[in-house]
C-alpha cells in the first residue's frame, strides 16, 4: 500500500495568508484521513522578496491555527533540507540533466528580444508567452557560455496537440499545448523557478497527492511534461477552488483582511477560524456548521469539495466565532483566553512606556489605550472634520498611504515614517496636515502618542485594515475615480 504524503509550500514574502492556511488544512486532513504524512517546505527561491521573519511568521500563524506537519524546516525529517534556498545544487543538477537529454536548452535572449517575441506572437493572434525559435546552434551556445554571457535554462514544450490532465475533483482537463510557453526552469542567478523546484522536491520527498489552488491549473501541463522528461511517476493532482470576496472576485487584501495575524489580533478563536476555512467549499456529512479539526479529519472526504468559489465572509466568520465562544468555553476558559489575548506580555510590553507616562491611576489605562486592543474603530465623517485638507485630498492621503503601506515589506516605525514622509512631500503637503487623517484612522483621535509606533505595534494587517475602513467612512472612490487616482499614485511614486 502506498503511504499518502501531501505538502504545503508557502513563500515567505509577506503576511501569512488565510489562503495558505486553507490549502494547508485540506492537505493535512487528506493525509491524516489516509494515515499518511503532511509536509511543510519553504519556497524561498525568490531571494529578493523572501525573508526569515516572514518564514517564522508563517510557521507561527499556522501553528496558532492548530495545524501540525510531520516534516519541515522547524521539525526536520528524512528529506531535509526543507528550504528550497538550501537545495540549489539539487535543482541545478536536475536542470542540467534535462539539457543533456535534449528536453531543455540554454536561452540567451535579452529582455528586449523577449518583449519583441511577445508582441509578435500577440500580433499573430497567438498566446503571447515565450515560445518559438529560441534555441541557438550548439557551437554558438558553447561560445556564449565560454564568454560568460548570462543565460536561463528553459524547458521545451510541444507547439501542437492537447495536453490531458487528470484531476481528482475535476476529472479530465484538456489544455492546448499552443497555450503553454517554454517555461524558465533555472534563472540567470542560478536559482530555480517554482516549476522546477516544485517537481524535483515533490518527487524526492515522495509526495503522492498535490492538493493546491485552481490558479495552478494552467501550469499543470508544464509539470506533467517535466515528470515525463525525468521519467518519474506524477502525483495525483487536485485543484481546489479559490477563496472569493463577497463580490465573487478573488480574495485579496485590497477588499478583505487576508492575513492570519489580523484574525488573531482581532480576538478570533483559532478553532473558529480553522472551522470556517474547513467550510470553504466542503461540508460535514450531517451539514453541521460547527466542527473541530478532529471532527473534520474523522469525516473528511475530499470528494465532498464543491468547485463553486467559496465566499470568505468576515461577518459569517464573526458569527461562527461567537458560537464557539458561547458553546465551547466555560467561564474559566473564557477568562483564560482573554488573558492570553489581551494581557499578552508580548503585546503589552511595547505599550508600557507610552501608557505609564500618561496615566495618573490604573483606570486611565483603558480609555487611553483602548484603540490598541480594538478591531475596527467606530469612526464617522465627523472625526475628520478638523482636518485642514479638502475632502478629495484627505481621501487621497488615506488611499495613497494604504497603497504605499501594502507594498512595505519590512514593517518598522522608521520605514513606515519614511514612506509616509515621502508621500507627504510628493503631494506637496505639510507633514502635520498629512498625518491628521492617519492619526484618526489608526487611533480614532489626532491626540495620541506616536502613530508610527502604534502602527508598528498594531502590525501591517490591522494598520491596513483601519486605513481601508477610514477610507470607506469618508466615502472612498468609485471605480471610475479609482482608475484616475491609480494613475496619479503611479506618477507620484515614479517621481
Amino acid at each position: 500500500m502506498m503511504t499518502v504524503r501531501t505538502r504545503i509550500a508557502p513563500s515567505p514574502t509577506g503576511d501569512p495568508h488565510v489562503g495558505t492556511a486553507y490549502i494547508a488544512l485540506f492537505n493535512q486532513c487528506f493525509a491524516r484521513q489516509h494515515g499518511g504524512q503532511f509536509i511543510l517546505r519553504i519556497e524561498d527561491t525568490d531571494q529578493v522578496r523572501s525573508t526569515e521573519s516572514s518564514e517564522q511568521d508563517i510557521l507561527r500563524a499556522l501553528r496558532w491555527l492548530g495545524l501540525q506537519w510531520d516534516e519541515g524546516p522547524d521539525v526536520g525529517g528524512p528529506h531535509a533540507p526543507y528550504r528550497q534556498s538550501e537545495r540549489g545544487d539539487i535543482y541545478r543538477e536536475h536542470a542540467m540533466q534535462l539539457v543533456e537529454k535534449g528536453y531543455a536548452f540554454y536561452c540567451f535572449r535579452s529582455p528586449e528580444e523577449l518583449d519583441e517575441i511577445r508582441e509578435t506572437r500577440k500580433a499573430q493572434g497567438l498566446n503571447p508567452g515565450i515560445k518559438g525559435d529560441l534555441e541557438l546552434p550548439a557551437d554558438e551556445v558553447e561560445r556564449r557560455l565560454a564568454a560568460g554571457e548570462p543565460f536561463v535554462i528553459r524547458m521545451k514544450v510541444p507547439d501542437e496537440g492537447v495536453c490531458v490532465i487528470e484531476d481528482m475533483l475535476r476529472g479530465r482537463i484538456e489544455i492546448d499545448w499552443a497555450q503553454v510557453d517554454c517555461q524558465v526552469l533555472l534563472k540567470s542567478d542560478g536559482m530555480p523557478t517554482y516549476h522546477l523546484a516544485n517537481i524535483v522536491d515533490d518527487h524526492l520527498m515522495g509526495i503522492t497527492h498535490v492538493i493546491r489552488g485552481e490558479e495552478w491549473i494552467p501550469s499543470a501541463p508544464k509539470h506533467q511534461l517535466l515528470y515525463q522528461y525525468f521519467g518519474w511517476d506524477m502525483p495525483v493532482l487536485c485543484h481546489m477552488p479559490l477563496l472569493r470576496n463577497p463580490d465573487k472576485s478573488k480574495l485579496s487584501k485590497r477588499k478583505n483582511p487576508t492575513s492570519i495575524n489580523f484574525y488573531e489580533r482581532m480576538g478570533f478563536l483559532p478553532e473558529a477560524v480553522l472551522n470556517y476555512l474547513g467550510r470553504m467549499g466542503w461540508s460535514m456529512p450531517d451539514e453541521r456548521e460547527k466542527f473541530s479539526l478532529d471532527d473534520m479529519i474523522t469525516h473528511f472526504d475530499i470528494n465532498r469539495v464543491s468547485l463553486g468559489g467559496p465566499i470568505f465572509d468576515v461577518e459569517k466568520l464573526r458569527w461562527l466565532n461567537s458560537v464557539w465562544i458561547r458553546e465551547s468555553l466555560d467561564d474559566e476558559q473564557f477568562v483564560a483566553r482573554i488573558k492570553a489575548w489581551w494581557l499578552n506580555r508580548e503585546r503589552m510590553m511595547p505599550l508600557v512606556p507610552h501608557i505609564k507616562s500618561r496615566v495618573d491611576v490604573f483606570s486611565d489605562i483603558v480609555p487611553l489605550s483602548a484603540f490598541m486592543f480594538s478591531g475596527m474603530l467606530e469612526l464617522t465623517p465627523a472625526h475628520f472634520e478638523q482636518s485642514k485638507l479638502e475632502e478629495a485630498e484627505l481621501r487621497r492621503v488615506l488611499q495613497f498611504s494604504l497603497w504605499k503601506l501594502e507594498a512595505l515589506r519590512d514593517w518598522t516605525k522608521d520605514n513606515i515614517f519614511g514612506d509616509i514622509k515621502g508621500l507627504a512631500k510628493g503631494m506637496g503637503l505639510k507633514l502635520g496636515d498629512f498625518m491628521f487623517p492617519i492619526f484618526v484612522a489608526i487611533a480614532g483621535t489626532p491626540n495620541s502618542w506616536s502613530v508610527m509606533e502604534s502602527m508598528e505595534m498594531l502590525g501591517p494587517d490591522m494598520t491596513r485594515a483601519r486605513l481601508r475602513h477610514a477610507l470607506n467612512v469618508v466615502g472612498g472612490f468609485s471605480k471610475k475615480e479609482t482608475k484616475k487616482v491609480e494613475k496619479e499614485y503611479a506618477s507620484l511614486i515614479a517621481s
